[in-house]
Order: structure tokens, then sequence, then C-alpha cells
């Protein structure tokens, strides 16, 4: 067995969109080197990515990112004859986010996935977990939640949020019996706040995609019986990876759980407002029903950039807070900027990239 000694921070989810970015505040403010789990597909991907980070930060050594090939759908995460001796620190990002996922890839990869992650913590007796978890595993709980909230008998709009949602499960058993670990629980992320850059178009991007196949002079949106009662929480990529970092570097934080979202999001209707006028589009509500939208999106899918699995989020019944994160971060000055503030961005971002699609990274 080759063992490795001298990396004691652990990475999965690189080189995904947040893990690319929290890894490189990892190594910037000196925690590296550090070890990543990388598929065999995203090997290429991430020795680009591993050259463009450790080039840009000074007294960072060209291997500062070690990668090595494995996947966490193994029992071993597929290091096999690796054994990295001297990790203290563990990211745990990697998992499938697709509002329309399979069940049983959802549970592989998200929920056993997740299981294997916290033997290897376990087996290497790591001293912090860090679990990037997200929001919606409040399913459709009708109130607000908070990060005091889990199993709260809530049903779930997909296989993504439920599976998510034993994930953390999992994470907050081994958490009850002593592994040191912080939770962070992002809302819906979108692109940079300060240059619109995301690597994915899901979520709220269908909708503004859906906006931008249209006339200009005319665009149609549904809007649901529950939708005026309905947020849209989202937060941008920056804010999301400025709090984890803010948060991860602190020893107060071992054993919390932290809701990065908007405290003050827009409801669903002014958020498609606020999305048509930063495209330049004037905008028709449809009512409709959520059956009748289901169908329609269904068969309007494979010709426009439609998900019907996002109808769900059009009257979702969830609010969320974040005291325990608001409370943490109090010194910091961070704080989540307003959609109203940064869609320019996103938008102008979407349409000067054309071909990026809603491929998740699997």
């Amino acid at each position: 067995m080759v063992a490795v000694t001298d990396t004691e921070v652990f990475f999965t989810g690189f080189p995904g969109f947040l893990g690319s970015a929290l890894l490189e505040r990892v190594l910037a403010r000196g925690d590296g080197p550090v070890a990543c789990l990388v598929q065999s597909q995203y090997l290429e991907t991430a020795r680009r990515r591993a050259q463009e980070i450790t080039a840009g930060i000074e007294r960072v050594d060209d291997d500062a990112v070690r990668l090595y090939e494995g996947d966490i759908t193994e029992p071993d995460l597929g290091l096999g004859e690796k054994s990295l001796a001297g990790v203290r620190e563990l990211y745990h990002l990697a998992a499938v986010y697709d509002l329309a996922v399979d069940r049983n890839l959802a549970e592989a990869v998200n929920v056993r996935g997740t299981e294997h992650v916290l033997e290897f913590a376990d087996n290497h007796d790591v001293d912090r977990f860090h679990y990037v978890s997200t929001c919606y595993v409040s399913g459709r709980y009708d109130g607000v939640f908070t990060e005091d909230h889990l199993q709260e008998g809530q049903t779930f709009n997909n296989h993504y949020e439920e599976s998510k949602y034993h994930a953390e499960v999992a994470v907050q058993d081994q958490m009850d019996a002593g592994l040191p670990a912080t939770i962070y629980r992002p809302a819906i992320v979108v692109g940079d706040s300060q240059t619109g850059e995301t690597d994915k178009y899901d979520g709220p991007y269908y909708l503004l995609r859906l906006l931008l196949a249209q006339p200009k002079w005319l665009s149609v949106a549904f809007t649901l019986p529950g939708s005026s009662d309905a947020e849209l929480n989202v937060v941008p990529r920056d804010y999301v990876v400025d709090a984890i970092d803010y948060l991860s570097s602190s020893k107060q934080t071992v054993g919390k759980v932290y809701q990065l979202c908007d405290s003050a999001p827009l409801p669903v209707p002014q958020f498609v407002d606020v999305l048509a006028e930063a495209a330049g589009h004037r905008t028709v509500a449809l009512p409709t029903t959520k059956p009748i939208a289901r169908t329609v999106s269904s068969r309007l899918s494979p010709s426009l950039p439609l998900e019907p699995a996002t109808l769900d989020y059009l009257d979702h019944p969830t609010r969320y807070a974040c005291p325990q994160t608001l409370q943490a971060l109090e010194e910091s000055e961070l704080e989540v900027s307003p959609f109203e503030s940064y869609v320019d961005r996103l938008v102008a971002y979407v349409l000067e990239n054309p071909a990026i699609g809603d491929e998740p990274m699997i």
C-alpha cells in the first residue's frame, strides 16, 4: 500500500463549480497541500484547473494540489492501494445536483457516497469534517425552516432533495456520535455576483432561458396558484464560497449547521419580473395549474430550455431563515447581495456563453 503522509487536507467535489473556488481559498490561507479525489473522466479538467489555481496564488507550489483518481460511490473511495495517512481535515462537496435525477443515481452518489466519505473520515480519525448540504433538505416543509430543523416529516419535490436529506441525516448522526463536523446549507446557488460566471444553467436559469427563447416584445411565464406566496431563495457563488471559507477557518463553528440563504428573498412573481426586466423582455404571466404546466413543459422540453421539475419551486411552501449564520458572520461583513443588484451580470453571462448546458457533474 502506498502511503501519502504530507497531505493534511482532503477534498471531494473538485473540479466542480463550488469545489474549485473553495479549494483556491483553502490554499490561499495556507492550508495545503490538498489531496483531491477526482473521477477518471474529470482528471484532465482537474489538472488544468489545479494549474490555474496554483499559478494564481503566491508562495504556493505547483504540486499543492494532489489529484487522486477515485469515486465516492465505492466503499474505499476507489483509492485502491493509495493510503492518505496524514489527512486531518476533509471537505465533502461531491454530489449529483440535478432536480430530475434518477432515484438510484441520487442514492448511490449523494447518500451512499456520503456514507463512504464518513467511513473514510472515521478510519483516518480526521480533526475536522466539512459537509456541503443544501437548504432544500427541508423538502416541502410548510413554514420557516432554520438551522435547527431537519427531520420534520417533510415530503420532497424530487429525488435530489430527498437524497441530500438522507445524507445530512447520516452526517448529523455521526456528529452526535462525536464527529467534529460543520454543515453548510446553501440555498439555490447561481453565478458569481461580480462576473456572472457559472458552469451550469439549471434552476432559475431555466426561467431565464425560457424567456430568452421567446420574443422580447411578449414572453410568457407560468404562474401557479401558490406562486404569490412562494419565494425563490437564491445566493451567488461568491457569497457561498466566502461564507464557507470564513466559517471553516474557525474552531468555534464545529458542531454547527449554517444555512447560507437570503434573509430577504423575492417572491416568485417579483423574481420573474426582475429577471425579465434584466433580459429586456416584456412578460405576461400565464395562470395555470401545476398538472397542466407540467404536461406543457414535458412536451416542450425537447425544443425549449425547460425542466418540468423546476415547476415545484414556483409554489414551494418553505421559507428559510439563518439566525445562526447571521450571528456567526456578524464580524465578517459578509452578507447576501440583493438579487436585483447582480441579475444583470447573470443575464449578460448567459447571453455571452450560450453553449453552457445543464448537465450535472456525475
